[in-house]
């Protein structure tokens, strides 16, 4: 699931990327265009309601592509995700 919000002061919009609480991923980052597809950069966190999630601020009008990926080198995808690229990520607009 993606939310977006405004950032403070004009300074872009703010995803949040969270997986439910019966998602079977251990540890799981998301991988993209904002964090120049280095993982461990945006790590999901277990939240009190049991989903993991983590939020990242983009500019105004940034095309975002991005994965999840998982313990042992397991990549996934976001079934919210408005469009599955050829590359093989998804994009967020």
């Amino acid at each position: 699931m993606i939310k977006q919000s405004r950032a403070p002061r004009g300074a872009g919009r703010k995803l949040t990327f969270a997986l439910p609480a019966e998602h079977p991923a251990g540890t799981v980052s998301v991988v993209g265009s904002f964090n120049d597809w280095t993982p461990g950069v945006h790590v999901l966190r277990r939240r009190s309601n049991g989903t993991k999630s983590v939020t990242v601020t983009v500019p105004d009008g940034a095309r975002v592509v991005f994965r999840y990926l998982g313990e042992n080198g397991h990549w996934f995808d976001d079934p919210d995700a408005d469009v599955l690229t050829h590359e093989g990520g998804h994009v967020h607009t």
